[in-house]
């Protein structure tokens, strides 16, 4: 696959060790974009670092069920996605405005001792090799009963969508980006990551859709957060 102006064609192409950005509710998927807000100090130390290098970054939210000692160090989820940074704007305060490009998932290895400037992980991508592959597993998406899933959505919280866009739109896109932008909170965000494939990312997310639905229906309009 092609992110910016390099091209990933297999795993072997991906360093072993990875800078990471843990960030609550940043849901990052392959091939799509994620804008991002850099204000902490060793973060922006982070962005410089991978500008100077290969541009790449691991997004990983903290992990809710692993408990660690260190406040400013929490815990990590057992899986993240690497992104490249195809987009850079200093704003002259301080802050760096971001986007990344998904390439693919990873699993959350050892991380390097050294906090003196930002976190860093060994990854592993052998179980996400797929994720290089555009469209891979297109064809197993119930792709009828996401649009009816997402029909349902709008109609119960009154929004709108462009439905030209939404039919013209690749099955791989779509689903990413209705993850991307679905309201949920994050472990339903990482569910969505963690899905084995697009057929299952698919499921995962009309399944998530269907009980918020019901669940607005039952408490007068509450969505999950």
């Amino acid at each position: 696959m092609q992110a910016g102006n390099a091209i990933y064609e297999t795993i072997a192409d991906l360093p072993p060790v990875l800078p990471v950005f843990p960030l609550a509710g940043a849901l990052l998927l392959p091939r799509t974009q994620l804008p991002l807000n850099i204000f902490e100090q060793r973060y922006i130390d982070m962005v410089d670092a991978a500008l100077a290098g290969n541009r790449l970054i691991g997004m990983v939210q903290p992990s809710p069920d692993r408990h660690s000692d260190d406040p400013d160090n929490p815990a990590l989820a057992s899986v993240g996605c690497v992104g490249r940074l195809t987009s850079f704007q200093e704003t002259g305060d301080g802050r760096y405005l971001i986007t990344l490009q998904g390439i693919t998932r990873f699993a959350v290895g050892r991380e390097l001792e050294d906090y003196s400037r930002f976190r860093q992980i060994e990854c592993d991508f052998s179980a996400f090799a797929h994720d290089l592959k555009c469209g891979q597993g297109e064809e197993e998406v119930d792709r009828t009963s996401l649009l009816r899933t997402l029909r349902d959505y709008l109609d119960a919280n009154n929004l709108e969508a462009d439905w030209q866009s939404v039919s013209e739109a690749e099955t791989e896109v779509l689903v990413n980006a209705l993850c991307m932008m679905c309201p949920y909170g994050p472990q339903e965000k990482q569910a969505l990551l963690e899905a084995r494939d697009l057929k299952t990312r698919a499921e995962t997310l009309i399944a998530i859709t269907e009980m918020d639905i019901a669940r607005s229906q039952n408490d007068g309009g509450t969505t999950l957060q």
